[in-house]
């Protein structure tokens, strides 16, 4: 994930009552069911946007022929007090993925890379052993009883860089995630559930024996850039594509899913759009040769966004400032710059509307693949 706290993309807007109402009565037809095994993280490409907007970005994004996306919701965000959950954002969200006919991967941040949470205040701030099984399970029971159109959860993310330094504690990790797991499948049987690692971090870094050691759940899930230490892109298509091979080397017997994977067209950091649609060619004939392998994959991410705007030392969500080192990617700004022209320039389209090369090929292979 790299990450966007280290990377999540949560669009900054105002939600007021009749945005949901508006989202449920909209006249449009609905679409036809699209390849669910295929998604792409909608975005806004700036901070703040109108309703109306988000509508559009979601219809046009979903026009490629995707039938899943990614949401991230943090526990802070959703349940605040003890028991009572504020709904307003991701009902907007939920709303208009469900309008589109998305299945949806719920992001929810017990782990973050080095990070644990964010929590809400009336938990505070509990290392890896004092978090409290029942209150998980619950608050994500809850979730997932009011938004059916999740079918996978992912629990953790970049996780290898939460245990590089720490394997003493994986244990306790596999018994809290065991325990959760068991809790919610007894409500949910239907909704998957696992952990993410980003693959560039685990090649790099040598840490395939910390993704082994937790492969549990029903999928291990990957993000993946094609970058090095510094945050420059550092692979050809070809070399990339033998990089997801590697997956099947270090997990041979459980079902992958790609998070996030993306291909920056950003010159700063060495990408461009020829090399985006290339390496988009070839990881959709990697999956076509892998399916039945793959749980799903999710392009990442629809426009590009802002400068200046996709990666910060510190990021607020609601009351709890995170700060991250980004798996191990220090805090040099030359890194984080390096990161920030990455992520702002990993969309199928410009800022300004205009499609990229990428968009027309990903729309192209989903149709091939239907």
């Amino acid at each position: 994930m790299d990450k966007r706290i280290v990377g999540v993309i949560v669009p900054i807007f105002i939600v007021i009552i009749a945005a949901l109402l508006f989202i449920l009565s909209s006249s449009e037809m609905t679409p036809e069911k699209n390849n669910e095994t295929i998604g792409l993280v909608i975005n806004s490409p700036t901070t703040t946007v109108s309703l109306q907007q988000l509508d559009e970005f979601f219809r046009d994004g979903s026009s490629s022929g995707i039938g899943r996306s990614n949401v991230y919701l943090f526990w802070n965000i959703i349940e605040p007090i003890e028991g009572e959950f504020d709904w307003s954002q991701s009902d907007v969200i939920m709303g208009l993925n469900e309008k589109n006919n998305h299945k949806v991967t719920l992001y929810f941040s017990l782990i973050n890379g080095e990070t644990l949470g964010p929590f809400p205040n009336w938990i505070g701030n509990p290392h890896l052993n004092g978090i409290n099984e029942d209150e998980l399970v619950n608050t994500l029971d809850a979730i997932l009883t009011r938004y059916h159109i999740i079918d996978s959860v992912i629990i953790a993310g970049e996780t290898e860089s939460q245990f590089r330094y720490n394997e003493v504690n994986i244990p306790l990790y596999q018994e809290l995630f065991s325990n959760v797991y068991d809790g919610i499948k007894e409500k949910h049987s239907d909704v998957k559930i696992g952990n993410s690692f980003s693959l560039h971090h685990v090649i790099n870094k040598n840490l395939g024996h910390i993704v082994s050691d937790l492969a549990i759940g029903d999928f291990v899930a990957f993000s993946y850039t094609p970058t090095d230490a510094l945050n420059e892109i550092s692979k050809t298509p070809a070399t990339a594509i033998n990089d997801l091979n590697q997956i099947f080397e270090i997990i041979p017997n459980k079902k992958i899913a790609f998070f996030e994977i993306s291909w920056s067209t950003s010159d700063f950091v060495n990408g461009n759009s020829t090399s985006q649609q290339d390496f988009i060619k070839k990881l959709f004939n990697f999956y076509a040769q892998n399916e039945s392998e793959i749980e799903f994959l999710t392009w990442y991410r629809y426009i590009d966004q802002e400068p200046n705007s996709c990666v910060t030392n510190q990021h607020q969500i609601g009351d709890e400032i995170i700060s991250h080192k980004g798996g191990g990617m220090g805090t040099s700004e030359h890194v984080i710059e390096r990161l920030d022209h990455y992520n702002c320039n990993s969309g199928l389209v410009e800022i300004n509307q205009n499609y990229k090369s990428g968009w027309n090929e990903f729309k192209t292979q989903i149709e091939m693949l239907n």
